[in-house]
């Protein structure tokens, strides 16, 4: 199905919604430096299943890019602006899925609006501490870092960067999929939301403090070869959630992009559970 997009105002934030299919809704939420569009080789897959709402974050994609003054870009901000985009679109409740970034998001939100979260999965989430990847190592420097993803990390880097950081370096990215990142990052706006967005979520201990709190039914995803978030981690985040399941896939960091069938199909059968 050919996925389609629409304009919706959350938290007087415009943004870029992909919005298809039909049936329960399953609202997925994508990580830092991506967008919606990593989701969209599983629509087919999963419209046929579900209504599916894929927004760009604000910062990201072809939402609004807010300056700092007007978004903080850290996890509270991003639950504060899904939450409103419940609201905005009459959701009600909905299974909810993050990846990266936007698993802290929709574990911060499972824990502070349990109403709308019908079930949950996160794939390779952000939660616990680890050791910086390098873009936001460099991120966090004063001053050069500003200048450096502000005005240096170009199309090469960046490159390097998805293919060897964000998915399995033997089976990377597609450079198409690669570039259209690019071009998305590679303005000013975006990279200075991209920059705010890096700052803002390098202390996880928010995160990790929602965890235990979590109530409704949850699935942890996780790629066998995340080279970001090791795979020992997503199984300590399934021991942590109350009866969380964990299910390991064969990719790294980005199984949407790398694994999108396998994925689909991991959703389809966790989130139709409550009609099997």
């Amino acid at each position: 199905m050919a996925p389609s997009y629409r304009d919706v105002k959350a938290s007087g934030i415009r943004l870029r919604v992909t919005d298809v299919g039909q049936g329960p809704t399953l609202l997925l939420l994508h990580t830092a430096l991506l967008d919606r569009t990593a989701w969209h080789g599983m629509l087919d897959a999963l419209t046929k299943h579900f209504r599916v709402i894929a927004p760009d974050l604000p910062g990201f994609g072809e939402s609004e890019k807010p300056t700092v003054s007007r978004f903080a870009y850290d996890v509270a901000a991003f639950t504060h602006v899904v939450i409103d985009l419940f609201a905005a679109l009459g959701l009600g409740q909905a299974h909810l899925a993050g990846h990266g970034l936007g698993g802290a998001v929709a574990l911060s939100l499972a824990n502070s609006s349990p109403e709308l979260v019908s079930q949950l999965i996160l794939v390779d989430s952000m939660c616990y501490q680890t050791r910086p990847d390098l873009l936001r190592r460099v991120a966090e420097l004063p001053f050069v870092g500003g200048f450096t993803v502000k005005q240096l990390w170009g199309k090469a880097l960046f490159r390097s960067y998805c293919r060897e950081v964000l998915t399995d370096p033997k089976r990377p990215m597609a450079l198409p999929r690669v570039d259209h990142y690019y071009e998305q990052f590679n303005t000013p706006s975006a990279r200075n939301s991209a920059l705010a967005t890096l700052r803002a979520t390098a202390d996880t201990r928010p995160v990790v403090a929602n965890t235990a709190r979590v109530s409704a039914r949850s699935l942890v995803v996780w790629g066998r070869h995340d080279a970001m978030y090791p795979a020992a981690l997503g199984q300590r985040l399934a021991r942590e959630i109350r009866g969380a399941g964990f299910q390991l896939l064969d990719s790294g960091h980005t199984p949407s992009e790398e694994q999108p069938e396998a994925l689909a199909e991991v959703f389809r059968k966790f989130c139709s559970f409550e009609r099997a």
